[in-house]
């Protein structure tokens, strides 16, 4: 009997990661079927930090194998920033809108040219044995102001080079063949496979 926890209460993520990992598994939990672990404090000071923090917490808490994944956006002209701040970019509280005036104002005045950025997602998977990570990248650019309103997070404001879109303007099923949790979530299940053939 396999089983694992994703480390997330948030729906939009787990159902986009369960129809990637559901073959290699018999069940699959979240933090939700576990309400007693408290909410996760993610202090690391890395993408890879935070991400293993959340899914120890939950091997801990179960003793079942966990996985986790965290994003952030780098923007170049920013040194890097929001990086791990990604999510609380303009504050403890902010919501997507608040953060992305943010980072629209503070790259006020940058060429296209030098708007270039990325989102990466760092999935880690926990069982105390065979502990590791895998990285899922989306290159694009930061717009002057939305376009599209689907997605969430950044999505409006994240011109996706390749793909010649903003993420906003790009439906549900285009991003998740594309897009940097969907990469990263293709090279979790290529591992898990591999670790299972072993």
């Amino acid at each position: 009997m396999k089983n694992i926890i994703i480390s997330s209460s948030n729906e939009h993520k787990i159902s986009e990661i369960i129809t990637k990992i559901q073959p290699f598994f018999d069940k699959i939990y979240s933090l939700s079927d576990f309400p007693d672990i408290e909410d996760i404090k993610e202090d690391g000071t890395s993408i890879v930090e935070n991400s293993f923090i959340k899914s120890r917490v939950a091997f801990n808490h179960t003793k079942i194998p966990s996985m986790a994944d965290d994003t952030i956006l780098e923007v170049d002209h920013l040194m890097g920033d929001p990086g791990i701040y990604t999510a609380r970019y303009a504050g403890e509280n902010a919501t997507y809108e608040d953060n992305m005036k943010k980072l629209i104002k503070n790259m006020e005045g940058v060429p296209f040219a030098e708007r270039t950025a990325r989102f990466k997602t760092v999935v880690t998977y926990v069982d105390g044995i065979n502990d590791f990570f895998v990285e899922g990248c989306l290159e694009g650019r930061i717009l002057e102001e939305k376009q599209g309103d689907l997605g969430f997070g950044y999505d409006p404001i994240f011109y996706a080079s390749e793909q010649n879109i903003s993420l906003g303007n790009m439906s549900l099923e285009e991003k998740n063949k594309i897009s940097h949790r969907a990469i990263a979530i293709q090279k979790f299940a290529h591992k898990i496979k591999e670790l299972m053939n072993a």
